[in-house]
């Protein structure tokens, strides 16, 4: 009968090599990211979104009422779908290039300008008369007389853009827009519209309203 000795029993050097357990494999635990991580962009973005209606209701409550002359447009590009575009007069660099300061406009890209306007002397009327350019600065002016206002507007090649371009016009009011734009004569093909707008004291501008000939049309 065979006697099975324990690995305690047998001399050192018949006993076997200890066994060393392999290492277990461990779960990495990414490190939790500080909770402002993730609300600030929230906050920001959500900031962002209100910060441009807030914008546009301050601008119209405390901004000047002010008259502009709208380029000819096509009647058919005007009223093409819910929201319409229009040019200005004082979108165009050649027209502000015969002003005062007008030479900034030589670089194309010159950035932000403001233009300033000065009121009819005769502006109750109906429709309203058009403010006039009559300066063309690179920094805001200060101390100007009541009855002139600086808009600000960004160059962008061959115009200056206001942030008047597009607007809303509700639906039920499209089909009135269309016809009074059709019984205004024509010129070349094209008609011309004056636009009132609220402008405040740092350069911002509101659309407001659309004048065709006596009918006026708030957006």
């Amino acid at each position: 009968m065979t006697h099975n000795k324990l690995p305690s029993e047998l001399p050192p050097s018949d006993r076997p090599a200890p066994v060393t357990p392999l290492p277990q494999p461990t779960t990495a635990t990414a490190p939790r990211l500080p909770g402002w991580r993730l609300w600030v962009p929230l906050l920001l973005q959500s900031l962002f979104i209100v910060a441009v209606p807030a914008q546009d209701a301050y601008t119209v409550a405390t901004g000047k009422t002010v008259i502009l002359q709208t380029a000819p447009v096509d009647p058919y590009d005007l009223l093409r779908g819910y929201y319409q575009t229009l040019g200005y007069d004082i979108s165009n660099h050649q027209n502000l290039a015969k002003l005062p300061g007008g030479e900034l406009l030589k670089d194309a890209y010159v950035g932000d300008v403001f233009v300033i306007l000065e009121a009819p002397p005769s502006a109750n009327t109906t429709p309203p008369k058009p403010w006039k350019p009559i300066r063309v600065s690179r920094d805001r002016p200060t101390n100007l007389p009541p009855n002139q206002i600086a808009i600000n507007g960004k160059s962008e090649g061959w115009r200056i853009v206001y942030g008047l371009e597009t607007y809303y016009m509700p639906e039920d009011q499209r089909e009135s827009l269309n016809q009074a734009i059709n019984r205004v004569p024509q010129a070349a093909g094209q008609r011309a519209f004056v636009v009132e707008a609220k402008v405040d004291g740092s350069g911002n501008s509101v659309p407001v309203s659309l004048w065709v000939r006596d009918r006026n049309y708030r957006f």
